[in-house]
């Protein structure tokens, strides 16, 4: 059937209709040698264990550095990146750094990235209960409010005045409440300077293998006369299902967590559907399991479970769903490590797939001033 509706859409004219197939979501850092480079410097703020970085790097840009509060993934960060600037701290703290204090380099970027924490909107957390609140979260393990941290981002633009920035967040910030949050970014990117444009897009259409459903903001230096609305942040990958990223054995469940994987039928997503078809309650359904037919769901902190050998997934799928390199030095490999990390990052293919689109439009958005062209 595929390939008879490719057939008609080829007769057709309307190829781009066709599904692309992924295949570069599963790579090593050695490959990044290889990249053809474009002569855009990035630096990344709440920069994580590098996912964001890593896309921009596979694109073809030079990451010149980031900030990072949490200082394990801050290692992590370095091991593998080895940023040329590096600033371990909150990220308040990094704007009140004098800007005579700051490299040279960092008032002349082509792109601000950033990926402000965020816990509080995410549509399976408290949400409103905690916007204001000064809490220790467990990104940076530090008391302090994630709510406000776009703003404070802002702030950061305000500082560096970069051409470009895009900022990520959950698709939980579109929703409710959450949408004067959305209003005052549009305001506060203006008073700045920037024109400023949100989508929502998909993993499972971006050739990654999960469902990472993310808003990403791009603003645009007003001076630069650059139409957003042009931009094509529509995607269209064929889905990558679980039996096709399955690597390595996972973890051994407990006797309570197999009993229910064994009366798991096709249908059920999570513990809570079988316990309340066997027990009439709605318990564990944070705990998802995947049969090899299925997208996975969201890498998070979250338990995730393989329903075919009831088992946990293995630390070798959540590297491939999060489209990470392979050789990848978590420096901790346990499980729940690289859970934390790949599920609070950026999958670098996403980025990669977004960066593109970008420079499909370079010559209007970049060259002009002086900036070089792709080498």
């Amino acid at each position: 059937m595929q390939n008879l509706q490719q057939d008609l859409f080829t007769h057709y004219g309307l190829s781009e209709y066709i599904p692309k197939q992924s295949t570069d979501w599963r790579w090593h850092l050695a490959d990044l040698k290889a990249v053809k480079q474009n002569g855009l410097k990035v630096f990344s703020c709440f920069a994580c264990g590098g996912g964001s970085s890593m896309g921009y790097k596979l694109a073809g840009c030079e990451v010149i550095g980031c900030v990072e509060l949490d200082k394990k993934v801050n290692e992590i960060y370095i091991k593998n990146l080895k940023p040329k600037f590096n600033f371990c701290m909150d990220i308040r703290e990094f704007n009140n750094i004098p800007n005579a204090d700051l490299p040279t380099e960092l008032f002349n970027l082509d792109i601000l990235d950033g990926s402000p924490p965020c816990t509080t909107f995410s549509m399976a957390g408290d949400r409103a209960e905690n916007w204001g609140k000064a809490k220790k979260f467990r990104e940076g393990q530090k008391e302090q409010t994630l709510d406000d941290l776009s703003f404070v981002f802002i702030q950061t633009v305000n500082k560096l005045k970069p051409k470009v920035v895009i900022m990520e967040n959950v698709k939980g910030l579109l929703h409710g409440d959450a949408w004067a949050y959305v209003q005052r970014i549009y305001k506060e990117f203006n008073d700045a300077g920037y024109d400023i444009l949100h989508w929502l897009v998909k993993g499972e259409k971006m050739g990654i293998p999960q469902k990472r459903h993310r808003v990403i903001f791009i603003a645009i230096k007003k001076d630069i006369g650059f139409d957003l609305q042009s931009l094509n942040m529509s995607f269209n990958y064929a889905p990558i299902t679980y039996g096709q990223i399955r690597q390595g054995v996972g973890r051994a469940v407990n006797d309570y967590q197999k009993n229910i994987l064994n009366n798991a039928v096709k249908g059920d997503r999570d513990f809570g559907d079988v316990l309340m078809r066997l027990e009439n309650r709605y318990t564990g359904f944070t705990s998802d399991f995947f049969w090899n037919d299925d997208i996975l769901g969201t890498i998070t902190t979250k338990t995730n479970f393989n329903a075919e050998d009831k088992t946990y997934i293995s630390t070798h799928e959540i590297i491939n769903a999060s489209t990470f390199p392979q050789d990848y030095d978590f420096i901790n490999n346990s499980l729940v490590n690289v859970a934390y990390v790949c599920g609070m990052s950026v999958p670098p293919i996403m980025m990669k797939r977004i960066v593109e689109r970008l420079l499909e439009k370079q010559d209007k958005i970049f060259n002009k001033g002086g900036v070089k062209k792709a080498c």
